[in-house]
């Protein structure tokens, strides 16, 4: 491999054998190195592959000022979240979990730490990501000696989940997670229940209510196909589950001005009587 360009003594972009951009980094892999010289292989200890042009211009901005251990560590989280998952992530992720964990870090050093006020329903809606933010949080105190509080596992969780959904704008996950929570609480409140967290028909609801929140978060509006006379006779064979969904298409209408079609009120009733009925035998 060539360098292409140096970015700073630890980095470097070279081009492949078929002159396709990488991004290595390893200790000193640039020193007294620059463009058209060869990189020794056995000093590379991560190589990043970026599709879009975009994302690796990004990376080569932020890279430049995030120390080698930092890099390392997070890159560390990303592969053990891909095997973990078994998803695929979309590539801000390098950007976005990478620059988190830099900035976590620099920030608990100086004595700041940031609550996590969607801590509980991160832990709930999205349990696997929260599993591997809590491993992060183990790895960067093995690696970098810093002991992150858990609130840090559910911000590594909503990164995971964002790139699941090949979102780039974090904000809308924290949105997703809000809109999942009020919805979860309602039907809640409603029958009075309690769910449980490891059953399936949670998950399931989760899943879909997870989707429905997307939806309404970037503003896209679910085109109505549905069978009239299925519409009828669901809500007349689940009426308190339909009077429920009634209450939720009223929040959500007046709090962010979405109407919810026929079809995402029926899968809403569907769901909420499996998951009601289930939690009311237990």
């Amino acid at each position: 491999m060539r360098i292409h360009r140096v970015l700073n003594n630890n980095v470097a972009v070279v081009l492949d054998e078929r002159g396709r951009e990488q991004i290595v980094m390893g200790r000193g892999v640039c020193f007294k190195k620059k463009p058209g010289d060869m990189v020794d292989p056995s000093v590379i200890d991560k190589t990043f592959v970026l599709e879009e042009q975009e994302t690796r211009n990004k990376f080569q901005v932020l890279i430049q000022d995030v120390p080698l251990e930092h890099m390392a560590v997070g890159e560390e989280i990303i592969a053990e979240a891909k095997s973990q998952l078994g998803k695929e992530l979309n590539d801000m992720i390098y950007i976005s979990l990478i620059d988190h964990v830099h900035t976590s870090i620099v920030r608990f050093q100086g004595g700041v730490t940031v609550k996590n006020v969607l801590l509980w329903d991160i832990r709930r809606f999205y349990r696997e990501e929260f599993s591997l933010g809590l491993w992060a949080l183990n790895r960067i105190e093995e690696t970098i000696g810093v002991r992150l509080p858990e609130d840090e596992a559910g911000f590594i969780a909503l990164h995971l989940a964002n790139a699941e959904m090949d979102q780039e704008v974090m904000h809308n996950m924290y949105a997703i997670t809000q809109v999942m929570q009020e919805v979860t609480n309602i039907v809640k409140y409603y029958f009075r229940v309690n769910f449980h967290d490891d059953d399936v028909y949670y998950y399931r609801f989760i899943t879909h209510l997870k989707f429905f929140a997307k939806r309404l978060v970037e503003h896209k509006i679910y085109q109505d196909e549905g069978d009239e006379e299925l519409w009828l006779m669901i809500r007349g064979k689940y009426g308190e589950a339909a009077r429920c969904v009634d209450k939720i298409a009223g929040f959500i209408a007046q709090k962010y001005e979405y109407e919810l079609s026929r079809e995402e009120q029926m899968y809403l009733i569907i769901h909420i009587e499996r998951l009601v009925g289930r939690a009311k035998k237990s």
